[in-house]
């Protein structure tokens, strides 16, 4: 075998070994699933503070961004600023932005900008979510 054989072949072995490491390091992180509680809230006042427009962590919510507000329970799994979260029976992926009173126990508050009508007819629904917790 020339050396330059071994070096390639050597090369090769450790490409392939950080591959397997890597991949194996990302299938560990795994995702987490709950079922909670699913209400819905406005940018309008009596839902929220003097600035509706500036959820809990001083982001701007803009119209068509898909926000989540979290219990505070829920923070400890990793469902803090920036989390991305599907849920179960809607499109695309939610970002939380938003936390509700400590009050709440296991549950997310999904906005809909200032459409009351449409908060109103989503109710409260019992659904599952899903998300990466953080690295």
């Amino acid at each position: 075998m020339t050396k330059q054989t071994l070096r390639n072949t050597v090369l090769f072995i450790i490409v392939f070994l950080s591959a397997a490491i890597s991949l194996n390091a990302s299938a560990t992180i795994k995702k987490k699933t709950m079922t909670v509680d699913a209400t819905a809230y406005n940018s309008v006042p009596g839902q929220t503070d003097s600035n509706p427009w500036i959820a809990a962590w001083n982001n701007r919510l803009r119209p068509g961004d898909k926000i989540i507000a979290v219990s505070r329970d829920l923070e400890k799994h990793g469902l803090t600023n920036g989390a991305k979260v599907k849920i179960e029976g809607l499109p695309g992926i939610y970002t939380v932005r938003d936390r509700m009173n400590k009050r709440f126990r296991r549950r997310i508050d999904v906005w809909m900008g200032k459409d009351v009508k449409k908060a109103r007819r989503w109710g409260k629904k019992k659904l599952k979510i899903t998300w990466h917790p953080a690295k």
